[in-house]
């Protein structure tokens, strides 16, 4: 566990830092402000979110495009004007049906992408307890991790897709 393992951190000791995150096979939790450090060396991407902690399936980007939001919403939410988000805008132009087949879906990706993730995580165990010398079965290993890790980035783009149209 990592708590801002970046601050006051040379450009020589932050890149020998990094590179022994990246290549670190085991579990990261890592707290930190540094952008680039948490895209790096993690896979998957949380926050705190009005009291709540939030997935973030699209990373820092994900995260900054939900404050965006926050904040137009507050600053609206300020001026007595309301504002209608682009989400909020797609939603309505949805029929009923249209929206609970999107909602669905939604709900079917997030279970599909959590189980998979799940998977993942079972097939690192599976690395760190392999024989080290089993080429083949290491290979075999390798192949399915980068067919999940595939899967999981599609399951992540359609997540990403649903979660805009259903707001």
């Amino acid at each position: 566990m990592l708590g801002e393992p970046t601050n006051d951190l040379d450009t020589d000791m932050l890149a020998a830092m990094e590179d022994v995150l990246d290549s670190w096979g085991g579990c990261l939790i890592v707290v930190s402000h540094d952008r680039y450090l948490i895209e790096r060396v993690t896979d998957q991407q949380y926050a705190v979110i009005g009291g709540e902690l939030r997935h973030l399936p699209g990373g820092v980007e994900e995260y900054l495009r939900r404050s965006r939001e926050r904040d137009a919403a507050t600053a609206a939410e300020a001026s007595g004007k309301p504002q209608v988000s682009a989400a909020q805008q797609k939603r309505a132009a949805l029929g009923g049906a249209e929206l609970r087949a999107l909602e669905k879906e939604f709900s079917a990706v997030d279970r599909k992408l959590a189980k998979t993730t799940d998977a993942r995580a079972k097939l690192m165990t599976k690395f760190e307890t392999h024989d080290q010398s089993d080429f083949d079965g290491l290979l075999e290993l390798q192949q399915e991790l980068a067919d999940t890790d595939a899967q999981i980035a599609g399951l992540e783009e359609r997540w990403l897709e649903l979660s805009e149209q259903v707001g």
